[in-house]
């Protein structure tokens, strides 16, 4: 099992969140007894602003097991008919490319989605198991 990580989950941890930190801590745990953690490279490109450098990402990466899986030819031409689409249909613009470069890798490059941010991804990636830190728990 292949479990791609959006941003907001990763921050959760490395931030120690108050609100977000332990769920989103508990359910990365179980998605590593479960198999491969993987950030794409627009993940990776956000995580850079909470570290000093990014040798300090890379080494919280590396702790808990997260490989580095860039986005393939397939994933981003997903993401930009998906883009395209919502904005057709009216979507708003707090939506950016990135989330959809973000869901697009995890429907083609890995088997889930580990994400606090649900409510788009399954709307928009049908078909994407997306794991919620909270949703199944509560």
């Amino acid at each position: 099992m292949i479990t791609a990580l959006d941003t907001n989950v990763l921050i959760d941890v490395f931030r120690n969140d108050p609100v977000h930190g332990e769920g989103s801590a508990g359910r990365l745990r179980e998605a590593i007894r479960k198999g491969a953690l993987v950030v794409c490279d627009v993940v990776y490109a956000e995580l850079v602003s909470v570290f000093a450098k990014p040798s300090d990402l890379d080494h919280a990466l590396r702790r808990l097991g997260v490989g580095f899986d860039p986005l393939n030819q397939e994933s981003a031409a997903r993401a930009g008919f998906l883009w395209r689409s919502y904005r057709d249909r009216g979507g708003e613009r707090v939506r950016v490319l990135a989330d959809f470069l973000v869901g697009a890798h995890a429907q083609i490059q890995a088997d889930q989605l580990l994400t606090r941010d649900r409510g788009f991804y399954r709307a928009l990636f049908r078909g994407l198991r997306v794991v919620d830190p909270y949703a199944e728990r509560r």
